[in-house]
């Protein structure tokens, strides 16, 4: 699942909701949560500000269950 689907749903967002925070349209929200659109590093910022995370953790740090199902 997409990680920021995940914190979106930890935070019990819905992608309108989400999309209303960060300006743009709840298609966008959905384009990216299904890999189909590649935010800007302004988008980026602002998706990890509204959901109260970092650049880092929504979008490069490896999950530990990712890391063993790949060995």
């Amino acid at each position: 699942m997409n990680r920021i689907k995940q914190y979106r749903q930890k935070k019990k967002l819905s992608q309108y909701e989400l999309s209303q925070r960060i300006g743009v349209a709840r298609q966008t929200i959905n384009l990216i949560e299904n890999d189909k659109y590649n935010p800007s590093l302004a988008l980026c910022l602002k998706l990890a500000y509204a959901l109260e995370t970092d650049l880092n953790t929504l979008f490069w740090e490896v999950d530990a269950s990712s890391a063993e199902s790949s060995q």
